[in-house]
């Protein structure tokens, strides 16, 4: 098996996203395919030890890192403690559930790292996605730096100026209704 010390250093959310597949996947290989030389290294004798996922699809039954503060955020400790006493579907029911906890908080862990471009993620995928919407009252178009809310009864978009409705407004408003829709049938709700 491999070192604990294998980690990688993801810089995009791309990057992270990779790096969660590849450890998910060597956690799923321990807990399925691997499961019996996984059990086997479990062992309730040994002191207390980690199931670790690694970013080239692998896994490894060890010691927690020494470092301290550790690397990253440390999988359940003596996941071989809890299986003395056991059923052995319960206790793999269990360490996968641990280890979906500690996925995520590794995931969580590489994010926090990044700044806010490395987070913003869409490249322009929003600009593209609305470019061609235009406000119903006014003609003007899409940009994402101005509030925008849009009719549940025709679809239109509109500004929230120009139909003077503010986003704190709008978190009130169950099913926008435009003021030409209004005007149609009934009153704003």
């Amino acid at each position: 098996m491999l070192m604990a010390s294998i980690s990688s250093s993801p810089r995009t959310v791309e990057e992270i996203f990779k790096d969660f597949s590849a450890r998910r996947a060597g956690l799923v290989r321990a807990l399925t395919f691997d499961v019996d030389d996984f059990y086997s290294q479990c062992d309730p004798e040994k002191e207390n030890l980690c199931l670790y996922g690694h970013p080239n699809e692998s896994w490894e039954v060890t010691l927690p890192a020494e470092e301290v503060p550790p690397e990253l955020p440390e999988p359940a400790l003596g996941i071989n403690f809890a299986r003395d006493g056991m059923q052995r579907k319960d206790w793999l029911s269990l360490v996968a559930v641990h280890s979906d906890c500690w996925l995520l908080s590794v995931s969580f862990y590489f994010g926090a790292r990044l700044n806010r471009n490395e987070r913003d993620d869409n490249d322009g995928d929003e600009e593209d996605e609305h470019g061609e919407t235009i406000c119903g009252s006014c003609g003007g178009t899409y940009n994402s730096d101005e509030f925008w809310i849009g009719c549940d009864i025709c679809e239109r978009w509109y500004h929230g100026k120009c139909v003077k409705i503010t986003p704190a407004k709008a978190e009130s408003i169950k099913h926008y209704k435009c003021p030409s829709c209004c005007t149609k049938k009934g009153r704003q709700q």
